[in-house]
């Protein structure tokens, strides 16, 4: 179900909190582009980290490159995105705005399903997907026109034909524009690990089956790049290209599918709040697709796709190269051309989704009794929380300073600490939960007496006392 309130809500909150702002906000922000503040780039680095972890680190057949964003252009043109990297597209005439027609359309049966027209939102998805398939332009408008699908500015129906649109950016690559030649901002970070798989292969002396994966930016045109920063024109992807023989790709897929699974719910995501979600239409190189889908407060969208790509990939830059992208198997003492199983996520989608899934408001009892009060609090899995520990001396003098600084030292070799000293020791607890820290410790007039503090719990607000010496192993069993 669709919770506008609670998605402006969440956008709100990362602004005012570090996490997530508008591009270039001084010069009224640049359109679906954001920078990530202090706090949001500790999270999305820590999501990174823990990606690469379960990836290259628990596997001992994956390792791991960081390919260029530039790439020989006839790379895009082996893939395929020069000829089939499109969207189809609408114009309002009224509005002059541009729409991708199948978020027009799924947007349109979100708005059915929650008027309760489920079979008809099911069976206009179902004629998308089916006039998608054959590429039918036409059939698409006609759709558009039977359900009376309005722009949502202009709240018309005055249409444009359907257009298909290239979403990659292009650039010139030389110093002198006559002799300069264009390349592409690659789409997709894919691509750098296929022109890769000979020189990893080699050097690393892997057997198949084997896996390359990367963290790196990609770059679409988005015409429709909306809800924050789930659709972005530079975003980043982590992925993995596994690589295995004919003929084993479809238990790889399967394999794949239940593990990235398991890693959505390692970032604390409830299993009832994911689901699969397969492919109606496959991509001209895949034989199997699916995605893994979270109910984000605008509904259930994807945040990653495990594609079954066949040979395709390899074998187009063998075909555009003449370089021979084959792999001599010893155990059939036969060479082919691997097949390769994807596992591909949206880094800014699941910072997105774990922002979502950890944001709270709450009444809480306040000193007063009978009084409650409104808390914000991000409950995000402690090994994610940009800040692990916050050391709060009750008062800014006595020697209370000194003390916690010297216990924020002794912490900060072993996870992020954050020390504040100004206002109450509720609204410093507040700001805390504001920004997911798992754990506050407090250091009072008690501690210069028996070495104690009182460690406070993000979750349930509970606290008690624990000796200073046994601060930094807590935190740190917790966020392992």
């Amino acid at each position: 179900m669709n919770n506008t309130k609670r998605f402006q809500d969440i956008i709100a909150h990362c602004k005012e909190y570090g996490f997530i702002f508008p591009s270039s906000e001084i010069y009224d922000g640049l359109s679906a582009v954001y920078d990530y503040g202090q706090f949001g780039a500790q999270l999305k680095k820590n999501i990174k980290d823990h990606w690469w972890r379960w990836m290259t680190q628990l596997h001992e057949n994956i390792v791991g490159i960081d390919a260029a964003i530039f790439m020989h252009p006839t790379t895009w043109k082996a893939s395929g995105h020069v000829d089939n990297f499109n969207d189809p597209m609408i114009d309002n005439k009224d509005s002059k705005k541009r729409y991708r027609v199948d978020t027009l359309i799924e947007d349109f049966a979100e708005q059915l399903v929650d008027e309760g027209k489920e079979a008809e939102a099911q069976q206009l998805l179902q004629q998308m997907n089916e006039l998608l398939k054959l590429n039918d332009l036409a059939g698409l408008k006609k759709l558009i026109e039977q359900y009376k699908i309005c722009c949502p500015v202009s709240g018309t129906c005055n249409w444009t034909e359907v257009r298909q649109f290239n979403l990659m950016f292009s650039t010139q690559l030389g110093s002198v524009n006559e002799e300069a030649t264009e390349i592409y901002l690659r789409p997709e970070t894919a691509q750098g690990i296929f022109v890769n798989f000979l020189n990893v292969q080699k050097t690393g002396r892997l057997k198949i089956p084997f896996g390359i994966a990367q963290i790196g930016k990609a770059f679409r045109n988005e015409i429709v790049a909306r809800q924050f920063i789930f659709r972005m024109r530079e975003f980043e992807q982590m992925e993995m290209q596994f690589f295995c023989r004919p003929g084993t790709e479809l238990e790889w897929y399967a394999y794949w599918k239940e593990q990235r699974m398991q890693w959505h719910q390692s970032l604390g995501i409830p299993a009832d709040k994911l689901r699969y979600h397969d492919h109606e239409k496959l991509a001209h190189y895949a034989n199997a697709a699916v995605d893994i889908e979270y109910a984000f407060p605008m509904g259930y969208k994807e945040v990653e796709g495990i594609h079954s790509r066949t040979d395709y990939d390899l074998r187009r830059h063998q075909e555009f190269s003449g370089k021979k992208m084959q792999y001599f198997d010893p155990e059939i003492n036969k060479s082919y051309i691997p097949y390769v199983v994807e596992t591909s996520v949206g880094l800014d989608r699941t910072v997105l989704m774990v922002i979502s899934e950890a944001y709270a408001e709450e009444e809480v009892p306040t000193a007063q009794e009978g009084k409650t009060d409104t808390r914000t609090v991000l409950r995000l899995a402690p090994h994610l929380a940009p800040i692990k520990l916050a050391v709060l001396p009750l008062v800014k003098k006595d020697g209370l300073p000194d003390i916690a600084r010297k216990i924020m030292h002794d912490c900060m070799p072993a996870f992020h600490c954050f020390y504040e000293e100004k206002d109450t020791i509720g609204r410093r607890y507040r700001r805390q939960d504001a920004i997911g820290t798992p754990f506050c410790v407090t250091v009072d007039y008690q501690t210069k007496e028996d070495e104690t503090v009182t460690i406070r719990y993000r979750d349930t607000m509970q606290q008690e006392r624990i000796p200073i010496r046994a601060i930094r192993d807590k935190v740190r069993q917790a966020i392992q």
